[in-house]
């Protein structure tokens, strides 16, 4: 299932879900500035040639939720099992990790 929401919703989801794995998929040099710890860069651009294991849950965000709603989408349909888009880091409200 491909969910696009709040990313504070959904990094509680993350945290209670065994063997989730958190993706920013921006770009590297906007992880580089600052991400959710814990968290893996697969940016967007580059999604097509990721190496994560496609029986995970993903739990995907960006800046605003735009590019991790395409992200899932494109991961769906290389058959990725569960992906779900939980919005953009401009609304997150926690602390940042460089």
């Amino acid at each position: 299932m491909i969910l696009f929401g709040n990313i504070n919703k959904g990094l509680e989801e993350y945290r209670a879900t065994p063997g989730a794995i958190l993706v920013d998929v921006r770009e590297a040099d906007e992880f580089k500035i600052g991400h959710i710890p814990s968290a893996i860069n697969a940016p967007l651009s580059t999604i097509t040639s990721t190496t994560l294991p496609k029986d995970a849950p993903l739990f995907l965000y960006c800046l605003r939720g735009t590019r991790s709603k395409r992200a899932a989408g494109v991961l769906r349909k290389m058959g990725f099992k569960s992906v779900k888009s939980i919005g953009g880091i401009a609304s997150y409200r926690g602390q940042m990790e460089k």
